[in-house]
């Protein structure tokens, strides 16, 4: 195992030339980051969830029942032996063929039994409750830290000149406020990559779950090789967006409609001038050209390149999707459906298979209507469609 170590930490890999593992140990005079520093995080991120969990128990439920947020979940659907034993057994999704031999056994007109699984799959989904505490507990968290972010960094040179993120490496102390902002950043991300598995599922999870992978491995090779302070303009700037979205998405499960689309429409602006603008122009300008020019070429510099450009095309998928959303709000008057919504539309696929009978049983008609949708980097809107 230690060899296997001492090869994964080859100096010539991490470092630059003439930088060795030994520059990068504390002293009496100054303290740098330690590897075995990152242990902490895994404790720490236990304590973010159980404080999450306090926090939407007593805190983001008490205020969105005060908000008249919605308690209940999508309609439940009509009880029926047949469908349900298809349903867990067989298929979530059945194909025409199958539709068509259910319509004759149950005598259901194929509309009915769509309409039947498509209430029964949303009968899973969270709760607009639910979805609500969710956002208020990440919106609280994303306001606090990008407000420590902006207080640490406005004091520090790197901020208003990106060249001096290394000016003098490796030989830059690590001071007390970078290491809690770097460890309470690492924390939350490690868990958010455990409790995405239990958050409200969106389509876009595996892009999700990408990113968080993405960022824990930037945030961890950064600290341990002493490139904190690019890493924390980094930080600093992707949690920008974040805290506007999580404002609409709570505005939005409280039907407050019009106060959602602006704000959807502030987290398109910003999302797009931060991660379309000021990350190439401002990040990754420092991260390929500056710091090649100050400290070389090393193999680990472009392993830090490419982490930072999947990030980017990530940042571009996304601005993809938010133009999309902000146009059809523009022309429309309102914002468009999600396309990570986690409740499907009362008119998906429905209309795909013509009718074979007239109703037969009492399945409601309206579907999964209820609140309009800010989710993910989108946001719904009509009032026929949950989200």
């Amino acid at each position: 195992m230690a060899g296997i170590l001492a090869w994964f930490w080859n100096e010539r890999f991490w470092l630059p030339h003439n930088v060795t593992w030994a520059d990068l140990q504390s002293t009496e005079e100054a303290a740098f980051p330690q590897a075995e520093d990152l242990y902490l995080a895994f404790p720490l991120a236990f304590c973010i969830f159980m404080i999450r969990l306090l926090f939407e128990r007593f805190i983001a439920k008490p205020c969105a029942l005060g908000l008249k947020v919605q308690a209940n979940g999508p309609q439940k659907a009509q009880p029926n032996a047949i469908l349900e034993k298809v349903f867990t057994a067989i298929t979530k999704h059945p194909d025409e063929k199958r539709l068509e031999g259910l319509s004759k056994q149950l005598d259901w007109d194929v509309r009915s039994i769509q309409r039947w699984f498509r209430q029964r799959r949303n009968q899973e989904k969270p709760s607009t409750l639910r979805k609500f505490c969710e956002s208020m507990w990440r919106f609280t968290f994303y306001l606090y830290i990008f407000t420590y972010g902006v207080r640490f960094l406005k004091k520090t040179p790197w901020l208003w000149n990106t060249r001096q993120c290394w000016s003098g490496y490796p030989y830059q102390p690590l001071m007390p406020d970078l290491h809690y902002y770097y460890i309470v950043e690492l924390s939350f991300y490690w868990s958010l990559m455990f409790s995405q598995f239990i958050d409200v599922k969106r389509k876009d999870f595996g892009i999700m779950f990408t990113h968080h992978i993405v960022t824990v491995t930037l945030i961890t090779f950064s600290y341990v090789t002493n490139l904190t302070r690019v890493g924390t303009l980094i930080l600093c700037l992707h949690d920008a967006a974040d805290i506007v979205l999580e404002a609409a998405k709570m505005a939005n499960y409280c039907k407050c409609q019009k106060l959602s689309d602006l704000l959807f429409l502030t987290f398109a602006v910003v999302f797009i001038v931060s991660r379309l603008g000021i990350y190439p122009l401002w990040i990754l300008n420092t991260t390929l050209f500056e710091l090649y020019e100050a400290l070389g070429n090393f193999p680990a510099l472009w392993v830090f390149n490419v982490l930072l450009m999947v990030l980017q095309i990530l940042h571009c998928f996304w601005s993809y999707l938010i133009i999309k959303a902000a146009y059809r709000a523009i022309s429309k008057g309102k914002v468009a459906k999600d396309s990570r919504s986690d409740v499907e539309s009362s008119s998906d696929e429905e209309e795909t298979v013509p009718r074979s009978k007239a109703p037969h049983s009492t399945v409601a008609t309206n579907g999964t209507s209820g609140a309009n949708g800010t989710n993910g980097y989108l946001t719904g809107a009509t009032s026929s469609e949950e989200h």
